[in-house]
């Protein structure tokens, strides 16, 4: 990859936006009715599928205040979306799972310097069940790992009715849905598994499901489909997008907790950043190991990947633009309202915004 990369037209980008619905697009410059408002252009991203609740409200807003401006946001998965950035195919990138070392390294041979990875929510991961009759599920961490590792199939396991003592669980296989494309939110589903219960789930944190168990649906609409239309599933999905299933209280300490934004903030507050990493990559090491029960631990960081830099003004000035809405209070209430996800902490929203107004034209 050179770092004439991203001069190409973004070509790639267009096609795979093309049969996406831009309802939301529409409807936002329809209202505004002044296409000569604020910023103008077609700005091309993708990635995480997890993120298309917020990028639907994200759009929308900023769309709203730039009437001339169209985002396309394509959810074609972390991986996809990380890997479209990185040949210059997607302007910016959502992604559920922080650039590895190696992909750090290509980001800067495409943008010509480091590459800018910034938060940009927070939200649980839910472990979504259809249970008939069960409306309150209690699992601990070397439960779920087993479940998904294929060691415990049945629902009325002595290791499950341990934990919810009282409820009748039935005599019925376990339909263990995981995602069948490359994706962040496995990754961090896979690496909060690997940190609490490495014995039940050996498998390590990965993006690519690594054996050949249950049910495997693409994306997380075809997750939560999957375990809505088939009775005794349990599966992993970002809380937002899956309102209408079970959602199971994971174990922390001595207690049980439901994933909420708020719980799933608390996680923040007590981890880290990863090491060895450019001053512009704010990537977040999770502390799944927390005792505090007022905390949920199954979360995802939610990160927007972009240039410090880009070949012509128009692009930069979109990226910087759009980028600066969504982390702004404005996105991140948009975001807390139509995805659920826990809006950054003043301090971090702060940082991530001195990295987006250094994005200009080379």
């Amino acid at each position: 990859m050179n770092r004439t990369s991203l001069r190409r037209t973004l070509v790639p980008a267009v096609a795979a936006v093309a049969a996406i619905s831009l309802t939301a697009c529409g409807a936002a410059n329809e209202d505004s009715n002044d296409s000569d408002k604020g910023l103008s252009g077609t700005l091309n991203g993708g990635g995480a599928s997890s993120q298309e609740a917020a990028q639907t409200a994200w759009r929308a807003g900023f769309q709203k205040d730039n009437g001339g401006a169209t985002v396309n946001y394509d959810p074609v998965g972390s991986t996809g979306g990380r890997e479209g950035f990185l040949d210059g195919g997607f302007a910016f990138a959502g992604t559920d799972s922080y650039l590895s070392d190696e992909e750090v390294a290509k980001a800067k041979e495409t943008c010509g310097t480091d590459a800018i990875e910034v938060p940009a929510y927070v939200s649980p991961i839910a472990v979504i069940y259809n249970l008939e009759g069960v409306d309150s599920l209690k699992l601990s961490p070397q439960v779920i790992g087993d479940i998904f590792n294929a060691k415990i199939t049945k629902w009325n396991d002595p290791k499950i009715a341990e934990l919810n003592d009282g409820v009748d669980l039935p005599d019925a296989d376990i339909n263990a849905v995981h995602r069948s494309d490359g994706s962040g939110t496995t990754k961090n589903f896979t690496n909060y598994l690997t940190n609490v219960a490495p014995e039940n789930w050996p498998h390590g944190a990965i993006e690519d499901w690594p054996i050949k168990n249950g049910e495997g649906a693409n994306g997380t609409s075809g997750v939560v489909a999957a375990v809505k239309d088939n009775p005794n599933s349990i599966g992993y999905a970002d809380a937002s997008q899956a309102t209408e299933l079970g959602h199971v209280e994971v174990q922390v300490g001595e207690g049980f907790v439901a994933p909420s934004a708020e719980a799933a903030a608390k996680i923040l507050e007590v981890s880290t950043r990863v090491e060895g990493r450019p001053a512009t990559d704010m990537a977040i090491d999770l502390d799944y190991k927390t005792s505090d029960s007022s905390a949920y631990p199954v979360v995802l960081t939610s990160y927007l990947v972009a240039c410090q830099q880009y070949p012509d003004a128009k692009t930069a000035d979109l990226v910087k633009g759009y980028l600066t809405y969504v982390v702004g209070t404005a996105g991140q209430q948009a975001a807390a309202d139509n995805a659920g996800s826990a809006p950054l902490s003043a301090a971090l929203a702060d940082e991530a915004l001195k990295h987006i107004a250094d994005i200009s034209a080379k």
